[in-house]
C-alpha cells in the first residue's frame, strides 16, 4: 500500500472522530464532549457515587450529564454558563458570565457552602484567531477556573481544566501544582488530533 496522503489521513482522522458525534446522537448526550469527560473519569475515578461537582463553562451540557449520572441521585452538581443551558435533571444551573464577581456571588449563593469534590472546568473564550490574544484568554478563564477550585474544593478534592498547547501554559501549571498534590496532563481519544487543547487534572487539593 502507498503512503496516504496527509490530507486523506486527516480526513479519515477527522471521520473517526465524528464517531463520537454520532455516539452522542445514540446515547442521548448533547456534545461529543460527553466522551472526553467520561474517558478522563474511566481512568482518574474523578466522579463517585455523592460526588458534589461544579461544572464551569457548561453550555450546551453534556459534562453536566456525565455528572449528573455518575454522582447519582445522592450527587449534587451545580453548573454555570454564559450562555443559556437547557434543563438537565440533577443539576442547579445559573447562567451568566463568571468573569463578572457578582455572578461568582450568585454562583457561591446556589452551593450554600456546599464543600467540592470536583470542579470540571471545559471554559473556552470566544476565539478570535490572534493566537497571542486567545491563548491569555483562555488562561485567564483557566486561573479563575483554579481560584474557584481553591476556595471551594474539599480538602483531597479534584480540579480539572481545559487548556491549550502555548504561551503561560507552564507557568499555569506551576500555579496549579502549589494547590495540588499531583498535576496530570490527559488528552482523551475525543479530543481531536489538530486541536491543541489539553486537560490538566489536579488530585488531591493541599
Amino acid at each position: 500500500m502507498g503512503v496516504r496522503s496527509k490530507s486523506s489521513s486527516a480526513w479519515l482522522n477527522e471521520h473517526v472522530n465524528d464517531h463520537y458525534v454520532h455516539l452522542a446522537q445514540k446515547e442521548g448526550y448533547r456534545a461529543r464532549a460527553a466522551y472526553k469527560l467520561l474517558e478522563i473519569n474511566d481512568k482518574d475515578h474523578l466522579i463517585r457515587p455523592g460526588a458534589v461537582v461544579a461544572d464551569l463553562g457548561s453550555a450546551p451540557g453534556s459534562w453536566s450529564q456525565v455528572a449528573a449520572q455518575l454522582a447519582g441521585k445522592q450527587g449534587q452538581v451545580f453548573a454555570l454558563d454564559i450562555l443559556p443551558m437547557e434543563p438537565v435533571a440533577g443539576v442547579r444551573f445559573i447562567q451568566g458570565d463568571f468573569r463578572d464577581n457578582d455572578v461568582l456571588v450568585q454562583f457561591e449563593t446556589l452551593l450554600n457552602g456546599c464543600e467540592l469534590d470536583l470542579v470540571i472546568c471545559d471554559m473556552a473564550p470566544n476565539m478570535s484567531g490572534n493566537n497571542i490574544t486567545d491563548q491569555a484568554r483562555s488562561l485567564y478563564l483557566a486561573e479563575l477556573g483554579l481560584e474557584f477550585a481553591q476556595a471551594h474544593l474539599k480538602q483531597g478534592g479534584n480540579f480539572l481544566v481545559k487548556v491549550f498547547q502555548g504561551s503561560g501554559l507552564q507557568e499555569f501549571q506551576q500555579l496549579m501544582k502549589d494547590s495540588f498534590a499531583q498535576v496530570l496532563i490527559r488528552k482523551p481519544k475525543a479530543s481531536r488530533d489538530r486541536s491543541s487543547e489539553i486537560y490538566l487534572l489536579g488530585r488531591g487539593k493541599k
